[in-house]
């Protein structure tokens, strides 16, 4: 792991591997360390240069006191400046939930910087303006119960959620090391991401998705309907997409069915390389 300056803010960065670039990006309360399982000497994602990032507020990274600071466009530039100063010209991008939006978000703003997109239990953003307004104001007021009661109150409140019920499954080890993650992020950098990166401030763009054409693939778990719809919806809206619905899963596929999940990625992604790695890729619509 190492800290770089971007933007005047510290990210935090784990780099590893050789090959074609691929740029990780966590849920919220995540942190670089939810992908270390697959990225073991044995797992699956060998032959890739990876870069797994700390987001503003989360993990080791900063955590900037003006919510202004973390804001989908200088999440973006901050990006950018981090693959520039890795002199990174282009990379695949997985994203996780929030992470999802802000690499469907990177991929519509910086679609030169790209060569495949994998969204995993992603949303392109709330489309109902007043279900959007409730929204925001469920992540402010979320947002001031985590600096009123402190990090482990809210995570306890979290990790309860109908969301992650299928995560009660999960081995005892798992579930601690998640609550481990969870709980090393900062209450103001938490706070902070809900009031300036939460779905409530994120831009619904569906009806942008079209112009998307780079090779993309949508993962979902069965268990999430929700996040299954809308996996349908954005594959539907996207020219060069497919879906995979992995069976036995809920929210955080990568966690709860982390062999299918890795199968997915690795298939996906050798099939995606840039032309200077191999001759054919996806066919696009």
């Amino acid at each position: 792991m190492t800290r770089i300056a971007v933007n005047g803010v510290n990210l935090n960065v784990d780099v590893r591997g050789r090959g074609p670039a691929l740029l990780l990006l966590h849920g919220f309360t995540g942190s670089a360390a939810t992908w270390t399982p697959h990225l073991s000497a044995s797992g699956g994602w060998r032959g890739f240069t990876i870069v797994a990032v700390d987001l503003l507020g989360h993990g080791a990274s900063d955590c900037p006191a003006d919510p202004r600071r973390y804001r989908m466009e200088r999440c973006l530039e901050d990006l950018v400046a981090l693959l520039d100063r890795l002199d990174v010209r282009r990379t695949a991008v997985l994203g996780y939930s929030m992470g999802a939006r802000v690499a469907l978000h990177l991929a519509l703003q910086a679609p030169e910087r790209l060569w495949a997109l994998i969204l995993e239990s992603a949303s392109p953003g709330i489309e109902d303006a007043c279900e959007r307004e409730a929204r925001g104001r469920s992540d402010a007021d979320l947002a001031e119960a985590i600096e009123r009661d402190g990090v482990e109150a809210f995570v306890e409140r979290w990790q309860a959620l109908p969301l992650f019920a299928s995560q009660a499954r999960l081995p005892a080890a798992v579930r601690e090391e998640l609550r481990r993650q969870r709980l090393g992020n900062d209450r103001r950098g938490l706070a902070n991401s809900l009031r300036g990166l939460g779905a409530g401030q994120q831009e619904p763009v569906l009806a942008r998705m079209g112009g998307i054409g780079i090779p993309a693939l949508l993962i979902a778990g069965a268990l999430d309907d929700k996040y299954c719809d809308l996996a349908r919806r954005m594959a539907a809206a996207l020219p060069c997409a497919r879906m995979e619905i992995v069976p036995d899963a809920g929210h955080a596929v990568h966690l709860e069915r982390p062999e299918a999940f890795a199968g997915a990625v690795r298939g996906f992604l050798q099939e995606c390389l840039p032309r200077e790695q191999r001759r054919e890729g996806v066919k696009c619509r």
